[in-house]
C-alpha cells in the first residue's frame, strides 16, 4: 500500500471541530468501539463529519436564490461477516455514540469473535493533494454576487443571439474524522467549489441551450476572469452551434469521441461495472473476468484519487485509507476492481482506497474518484481524417446504464458529422446506444490528447451522490448504434 505523507494538522482541526466541543477524546471513542466488541463483530468504525455549504444562483441579471447550511453528525458501523449494521446521529455526544453503538449489535451473533478493538488510537497522516481552505470564507457576499454578474456579462458580450444567462456558484467546507477498531485515527479537510453557466441563444424563433463550468478542491480565488471567460465562451459556443444543428442520422456508424468530458461514457458504461460490490455479488458484466481481455489493445483505464486539487480526489477515503491510482484495465486486459475494506476482504483482494459516502448518515461503498483512459499515440487530426462517414461527439448530457449487462444510452449535447475525413455540420438529437464491454473492444484509434473534465462531475449510486472526475483522449470507435432524429 502506498505510504501517506504526514498531514496531521487536519487531525488537529478535526479534533477541535468534532471532538473537543462535545467533551469527546480518543479514549471515549475507543470505549464506544469496545462496547461493540463485547459481542462478536469483525470490524467497526466511527465517522464524524462537519459540513458547511452554500449555493448562489443568478438568472435574468439578478441573484434570485441563495442557500447556506451547516450539518454535522456521526455514523457508527459494525461489520460481521457479510453483514453490516449502521446507525447515525446528528447529536455528537458520548451518550448518542453509545446508543448508536448499541443499535449496531443486532448483527453480532454471526461474527467470529476473534478480533478485539485496539487499546489506543494510532494517528495517521494523509496525502497533501489540496490546501485546507474554507472556500465560503474566501469571498464576502458582495464579491460572490459580483462573480456571478461577471460571468453573465462575459457571456452576453460573446454573441448577440444570447437571450438568457443562468449562472451558479457553490462552495463546501468539509471536515471528517475516522476512528477504526484497529486503532487508526485519520482526518481530512476537503474544500470544494464549482461555477456553472447555462446560456440560451435564439435565432429566427429557434432557441438552443449550452452549458459549461468547472471547479475543484480550491477556494473561490480559483475563478479568475480568465477561467470565467473560458466557461462563458464554451457555453455560448455550444448554444450557438446547436442553433445551426441539423437532425442527427440514425444507424450504426463510426464514432469519434472528443477528449475530456466524453469520458463520462467510460465512467458510466464501464466504471460502475468495475466496482467491487457488484463484482462480489456477481451482478456485473465484468464479474470473474480478471486476467481476461475485456477491451481492445491499447485501452488502459485507471481510477486515480491522488490527482492534485481535482474534484474527485481525496487525501483519504471515507474509511481512513489512502487513495491510490488503481489500474483497472491495462492494454485491454482486466486487472482489478475498485474496492473498499469489506468487499476487498471478502474477495481476498487489496484495498484500493475507494470507500466513499455522501455523508455521515450514509454507509460507505466502493465508488470511483477520477476515472480516465490513458493517452495513445495518434494525433487527433489523424483520427478525424481516417473517418469517411461518422459522428464526432464533443460533449454529452445525460445517460443511463445497466451494470448487469453494460448496456447504455447517452445523449450528445454537442456533435458534428464527419464526411470524407472532415468535420462538417453540427447535429442535434444524437443518442449513443451500446454495451460498455462491447464498445471497449471496438476502440480502433486512441489519441495522444488525454484530458480531464473541467470539474463538474457528480456520480449517483444507490441514492448517494459524490463528486467525481472523468477523462479520456480522442477515441475512434467502430460501429456504434446512433439513435437520431433524421
Amino acid at each position: 500500500m502506498t505510504p501517506f505523507e504526514p498531514n496531521l494538522s487536519s487531525l488537529s482541526v478535526a479534533r477541535d471541530v468534532l471532538l473537543s466541543p462535545f467533551g469527546l477524546d480518543e479514549g471515549k471513542l475507543l470505549l464506544t468501539l469496545g462496547t461493540m466488541f463485547t459481542h462478536k463483530v469483525d470490524y467497526a468504525d466511527l465517522y464524524f463529519q462537519f459540513t458547511k455549504s452554500e449555493g448562489w444562483s443568478l438568472e435574468e441579471g439578478i441573484v434570485k436564490s441563495g442557500s447556506f447550511s451547516i450539518d454535522q453528525g456521526v455514523g457508527v458501523r459494525a461489520i460481521s461477516g457479510e453483514k453490516t449494521a449502521f446507525a447515525y446521529s446528528d447529536d455528537i455526544s458520548e451518550a448518542a455514540l453509545l446508543d448508536a453503538a448499541a443499535a449496531t449489535r443486532t448483527i453480532a451473533r454471526a461474527g467470529t469473535g476473534r478480533i478485539k478493538v485496539a487499546t489506543s488510537a494510532r494517528p495517521s497522516g494523509g496525502r497533501s493533494l489540496y490546501l485546507p481552505h474554507d472556500p465560503i470564507a474566501s469571498l464576502d457576499a458582495a464579491a460572490k454576487v459580483s462573480l456571478l454578474e461577471r460571468v453573465e456579462k462575459i457571456a452576453r458580450a460573446k454573441d448577440p443571439r444570447v437571450v438568457q444567462v443562468m449562472a451558479g456558484l457553490a462552495g463546501e467546507y468539509d471536515v471528517v474524522l475516522v476512528v477504526r477498531s484497529d486503532g487508526v485515527l485519520a482526518a481530512d479537510i476537503r474544500p470544494l467549489v464549482r461555477v456553472s453557466v447555462t446560456v440560451i441563444a435564439e435565432q429566427n424563433g429557434r432557441r438552443e441551450m449550452g452549458s459549461s463550468g468547472g471547479g475543484g478542491r480550491y477556494d473561490y480565488s480559483y475563478f479568475t476572469d480568465e477561467v470565467l471567460e473560458r466557461y462563458a465562451t464554451e457555453a455560448v459556443k455550444s448554444a450557438c452551434v446547436n442553433l445551426e444543428a441539423r437532425p442527427a442520422p440514425a444507424g450504426p456508424m463510426t464514432i469519434v469521441l472528443g477528449p475530456g468530458w466524453p469520458g463520462v461514457l467510460l465512467h458510466e458504461a464501464i466504471g460502475h461495472g468495475l466496482e467491487g460490490d457488484f463484482n462480489r455479488k456477481g451482478s456485473s458484466a465484468f464479474s470473474g473476468r480478471i486476467g481476461e481481455r475485456v477491451a481492445a489493445p491499447g485501452v488502459t483505464v485507471v481510477d486515480d484519487g491522488t490527482l492534485k486539487d481535482r474534484r474527485g480526489s481525496l487525501n483519504m477515503d471515507d474509511e481512513g485509507n489512502p487513495t491510490q491510482c488503481t489500474t483497472l484495465i491495462e492494454d485491454g486486459i482486466l486487472k482489478g476492481y475498485i474496492q473498499d475494506t469489506m468487499n476487498a476482504r471478502l474477495m481476498k483482494m487489496p484495498v484500493t482506497g475507494n470507500a466513499r459516502r455522501e455523508s455521515f448518515a450514509h454507509l460507505p461503498m466502493p465508488r470511483m474518484t477520477n476515472t480516465y483512459m490513458l493517452a495513445g499515440d495518434k494525433d487527433p487530426r489523424e483520427i478525424i481524417e481516417s473517418v469517411k462517414n461518422g459522428l464526432f461527439a464533443v460533449n454529452f448530457g445525460g445517460g443511463q446504464v445497466d451494470i448487469t449487462n453494460g448496456k447504455f444510452v447517452f445523449s450528445a449535447s454537442e456533435a458534428y458529422m464527419i464526411e470524407n475525413g472532415k468535420v462538417t455540420y453540427p447535429v442535434k438529437g444524437a443518442t449513443l446506444i451500446g454495451n460498455g464491454p462491447d464498445v471497449l473492444n471496438r476502440v480502433s484509434m486512441i489519441g495522444n490528447d488525454m484530458r480531464l473534465d473541467s470539474g463538474v462531475g457528480v456520480c449517483g449510486k444507490e441514492g448517494q451522490s459524490v463528486p467525481v472526475g472523468v477523462g479520456q483522449p480522442t477515441l475512434r470507435i467502430e460501429e456504434v448504434t446512433v439513435g437520431g432524429t433524421a
